[in-house]
């Protein structure tokens, strides 16, 4: 098996990336190719045996993705999509330009015949392990039978690569009673009631950090809009709880007794445990990562792309949607 990684994408790119896919191919045994700057990457490989191939454009995050991957045909997300197209490589990594990153793989493998919309879906971390939300930013604005594929195939990603038997689905609303919320959420609830996935109802956004479903549908406006949120006040709380921690000698000795206990805490709500997520949907494994991704991110997210492709999670997509008529 072959993860291509986009060396080029990310803010801490390719120092971090190559760090990073160095440190899955010492530790799982997985061949990764390089694809980037070839000077670049030359120089962080070393004398480490690992495929480069060479891209000599990037894609940055302030540009139109669409007209990005249609003029540079020689970036990085692009050559590592194609890799994947032609079957040099199973899966793509990348933490670069998310829009980029979709249309690549919209343009270069295409979607699965039955589905509508691709999503994006993202592992967050909770107090009962990681749980999956989507989507997180591709589909803005949905209708409630594409909320319904993405719960089809939220299901299949957190029992296919999370280990999640039977997976819970739960409706992301601002109330728990089958007739609230807006005119999406009514006419999804129906459908997922009638669907065969193990739908428990609606939650609440305060249900989230309790991890009560394995599986959160909603669309793309909502879904960013509570990933950026869970971003902003996680930093605001760690910052604070630094602030008041070292804000004297007394509480610098309480903090060295608490010490262990916040390392706990940091390591469950590290993303980078995780990796990165794929983009569902698509005719084959992309997986996305943080933007800010550092060595440890993208080494578990190449593990990821390689669980995706030993389980054929994909195939499954297929199948169930084909099947079910999702």
């Amino acid at each position: 098996m072959k993860i291509a990684v986009d060396a080029m994408g990310g803010d801490y790119a390719p120092e971090e990336i190559v760090a990073g896919a160095l440190a899955a191919k010492r530790d799982f045994g997985y061949q990764v190719v390089l694809v980037g700057d070839e000077a670049r990457l030359a120089k962080l490989v070393g004398s480490a045996n690992i495929e480069i191939v060479h891209a000599s454009q990037v894609i940055h995050m302030d540009e139109s993705p669409a007209v990005a991957v249609r003029q540079k045909k020689d970036a990085s997300i692009v050559v590592a999509t194609r890799l994947v197209k032609e079957g040099e490589a199973q899966a793509v990594v990348s933490a670069g330009s998310t829009g980029a990153q979709m249309t690549a793989a919209l343009f270069g493998l295409g979607r699965i015949r039955g589905i509508k919309r691709p999503a994006i879906s993202t592992i967050l971390p909770t107090e009962n392990g990681g749980k999956v939300l989507l989507d997180s930013g591709a589909n803005t604005d949905c209708k409630p039978e594409h909320l319904v594929q993405f719960a089809y195939m939220g299901s299949i990603y957190a029992e296919k690569v999370l280990g999640i038997e039977n997976p819970s689905v739960g409706l992301l609303n601002i109330g728990a009673e089958e007739t609230k919320g807006n005119e999406l959420t009514v006419a999804t609830y129906q459908l997922l009631k009638e669907a065969n996935l193990n739908f428990v109802g609606n939650i609440e956004p305060r249900d989230i950090p309790k991890g009560r479903v394995d599986v959160i549908v909603c669309d793309g406006f909502v879904g960013n809009t509570v990933l950026k949120l869970a971003e902003g006040l996680g930093m605001f709380l760690i910052g604070k709880i630094k602030e008041q921690l070292t804000g004297s000698f007394r509480s610098k000795i309480g903090a060295a007794l608490v010490a262990p206990s916040l390392k706990e805490i940091k390591k469950m709500m590290d993303y980078s445990e995780y990796g990165g997520a794929p983009l569902l949907g698509i005719n084959g494994v992309s997986i996305i990562c943080h933007g800010s991704s550092r060595a440890k991110a993208i080494r578990n997210a190449v593990k990821a792309a390689a669980t995706c492709v030993e389980n054929g999670f994909v195939d499954v997509i297929k199948n169930v949607v084909q099947g079910e008529d999702a």
